[in-house]
This record gives structure tokens, sequence and C-alpha cells, in this order.
């Protein structure tokens, strides 16, 4: 029999080590002889594990569950306030910093808006935001690690946030930065990615194995989940809908390509062609509902307006519809999802206009791809960024799988 080596030994044993956590932390309360059962581990390797975990403030013990015949077994659940995580999120009109409990629940949060700030600037009040968030925690030594989300080209490996052009953020070495500044285990992943890996994990459509998730708001990314495999590309750079071709003799976009999808379906583009059509006369009650005031004009103004049958945003939605839609169907037919996701500032409050997108993608995708595609909105409410960055931290710390 070939001998097992101490290295091997140690990675079979913090293998085991996740796999019990992960199974207390998503069935629990359990016994340690159900988890052996499940996972066919010893039960001394269980009872080992379950000890450790109980020490660091992991696990808990609750009580004693029914007998089958022998003595009752002690009941174990997981134990989500004795650790924190730091969590980030840079978006494009604001940076959140939030300490949140290993449920995913907020603790402490601070916002602050960004949309005139570039570059180095944005950075800066980033580790200002966490430099606070740090100096309200008495005792850092619970806290298991650091994670930020960002829109643009990110490579989570390296941390390295490649290309964010509304930002002005270019090969920004934001890990290295964080972890020699903090000392703590960080993470950086493209907001997207991290959303649909939350959405994966926590939301409600965790059983599909091709998953899409779409989002449309300051910009317009996607994240994809295939055969239970986050799609990252070798730079980092898979998912970039927003930046796919609609009109090659359209609008330059700030990446330097003409006609990009963002251009026609995002927030900031649709607001411009509000106020564009308002100047030239056009009548609308998203006036009177922003108090008289063009820029107070928001999604969820625009939206009402739809659920009103103002003109002007029954018009915007059906360009919205025929651009947006077109590039989903795109999607479809390209990667033929099982579930697709919409989400961002858009579609949160939209009745209509995510109708309108689910009767086009079924009408014009190909059919034996579309005829049992669910397409839901997101489940993770307000705040899904923050989510979305905790979800890339927890997952990388308790190693747990796509696979449901």
């Amino acid at each position: 029999m070939k001998k097992i080596r101490t290295g091997d030994l140690k990675l079979i044993q913090e293998l085991n080590r996740f796999i019990i956590l992960n199974m207390i932390r998503e069935y629990g309360p359990i016994s340690k002889s159900e988890i052996a059962k499940r996972n066919k581990i010893s039960p001394t390797t269980v009872a080992s594990a379950v000890q450790e975990l109980i020490k660091e403030g992991f696990v808990n013990e609750i009580g004693v569950g029914v007998s089958n015949g022998g003595r009752k077994p002690i009941l174990l659940t997981f134990s989500p306030d004795n650790h924190f995580m730091i969590c980030a999120s840079i978006a494009n009109s604001q940076i959140e910093v939030a300490k949140m409990n290993l449920a995913l629940k907020i603790i402490e949060k601070q916002t602050m808006p960004c949309r005139e700030l570039k570059g180095d600037m944005v950075i800066s009040t980033l580790l200002e935001m966490i430099d606070r968030m740090i100096a309200n925690i008495p005792d850092m030594q619970n806290c298991i690690g650091l994670s930020v989300v960002t829109p643009g080209i990110v490579d989570k490996n390296t941390g390295v946030i490649h290309y964010n052009a509304k930002l002005n953020l270019i090969n920004v070495h934001l890990k290295s930065s964080l972890e020699e500044r903090y000392g703590l285990k960080i993470w950086v992943e493209n907001d997207t990615n991290a959303t649909v890996l939350a959405e994966k994990k926590t939301g409600k459509y965790g059983g599909a194995h091709d998953l899409l998730y779409v989002t449309i708001g300051d910009g317009v990314g996607a994240g994809i989940i295939l055969n239970d495999t986050l799609l990252s590309g070798e730079r980092g750079g898979a998912g970039e809908f927003g930046h796919t071709s609609v009109d090659r003799s359209g609008i330059r976009c700030e990446c330097g390509n003409v006609g990009c999808l963002e251009n026609y379906v995002s927030w900031p583009a649709v607001y411009w062609r509000i106020v564009t059509s308002i100047s030239r006369g056009r009548a609308t009650s998203m006036i009177e509902m922003a108090g008289g005031d063009r820029n107070a004009i928001t999604p969820v103004i625009f939206n009402q307006a739809l659920d009103a049958k103002d003109p002007l945003a029954a018009d915007i939605a059906d360009e919205i519809t025929g651009y947006l839609g077109a590039g989903i169907v795109n999607l479809v037919n390209l990667l033929n999802p099982e579930v697709i996701i919409i989400g961002g500032e858009l579609i949160e409050n939209s009745g209509v206009l995510f109708e309108k997108l689910k009767a086009y993608v079924s009408k014009h995708a190909l059919y034996t791809l579309s005829d049992k595609l669910q397409i839901y909105t997101s489940s993770l409410g307000k705040e899904a960024e923050l989510i979305a960055a905790a979800s890339v931290l927890l997952q990388d710390t308790f190693h747990f799988s796509l696979a449901q």
C-alpha cells in the first residue's frame, strides 16, 4: 500500500474540515453521525474536526436530537457571529463598505458617492472608508478577511483592476496594496462575477447548473456560470456584455469602441435620452414626478412613469427592449443557460420593462434553447453588491462547491 505523505495527510484533513463545516453551515442543526454518514467520513475524523471548529468559534452545540436506538445525538449548528468580514463595493456612482457576519448580515455600513471621482481618488476614498470602519472595531482578531468587488476587467487571482473606463482605473494593483496596508487576506473580483456567484449560493436559483446574471444600471455587465463553473476569462474579462457592439455607426464609447450596448441601455444613456427629449419639448409626467427638477429623475421615477403609461417612458422602454433584448438573445443562443437573472437599478422597480424583455427573448431566441429558459429578477435585494463581495470571500474561505 502506498504510504500517505505528511503533506497529503494535512491536505486531506483540511478538505475534510471544509466539508464538515459546510455541511453544518448548510444543513444544521445536524449530528456528527449524520455528517459522517452523508460524506462517508470516519466518525473519529468528524469528531476531531468538530472539536477544532467549536474551539475556533465556527460551530456550536445546541442540544440533543432524536435517538435512533442509542444515545441521543448532540446537534451542531453554524455560528456566524463569532467572526466577521469587511466587504466593499466600488460602483460607478458610489462606494460602500460594511462589516458583515458570516451569515451575510450587515453589522455596520458606510456609503460615499463617487460619481465625480476618478482614478487615484476612487482608491483613496475606498481606503479612507476602510480605515474608518476598522478604527471602530476594537478587536480585528476574528476578521477572516477583506473582499472588494468593482465593475471592469478584474483579475481575481492577482487582484489587479486592469480596466474600468468610467472610473479611470487602469492596472490598479488593489489586492497587494490592501494586503500591505491592513495585513488581512484580500479578495478582489468583478462585481457581476461576484453577483452571479451570490445568486448561485445564497439566492433562489442555486439549483441551476448554467446561470447568467445580467445587470443594467450605471453600466451593463454579465456574470456567467456554466456547468457549475464561474467563467472569468484569461484576464478576468469574461462577461463584458456592455461592450458588445450593437451599432457599428453609433455612439463612441469610453472604451474606444463604437456602438457599445452600454451606451444605449444603461441608466446614464436612458437619462440622457429623457433629458434630451424634454429639452426638445417632449411632454412627460416624469418632470412632475421629480418635483419639476429634471436632475431629480431617477430609475424609480422612470419605472413609475412606465407603469402609468407615460408615452416618453414607453418609447424609451421599447428602445431598451430592442437593444438589450437582442443582446440577451445572443447570450441565450451562444451559451444556452437554464436561468437568466436580470438585476440592476433599471430592473429592480420595473414590472413593465422586465416583462417586455422576457417577451422579446421568448419571441426571438432559438425556440429549442428558450422554451424552458427561466428569466427572473435578482433575489439578493438592496444589498446585492455587498452580499456579492461576501460570497467571493466565503466561497474561497470555506471552499464550497457551486454544484447543488
